[in-house]
């Protein structure tokens, strides 16, 4: 799993660009996993659906 997560960053992040500083590229890589990864990009274990939408779904789905 850990190994995809790399392959997907590696392609998806650091393959398209090249930083002037660690700071800049730190700045980027926090931008990727918090805003990209973790809310926009559609999961295959959560049925294509962002972690967003999941969660949406799954909160109008629980009991009151």
């Amino acid at each position: 799993m850990m190994e995809s997560f790399w392959s997907k960053l590696q392609t998806e992040l650091l393959d398209r660009k090249k930083w002037k500083t660690r700071t800049e590229l730190a700045n980027e890589i926090f931008q990727y996993l918090e805003i990209f990864h973790n809310r926009q990009r559609r999961h295959s274990k959560l049925g294509y659906l962002t972690p967003v939408e999941y969660e949406r779904l799954h909160e109008l789905q629980q009991p009151a």
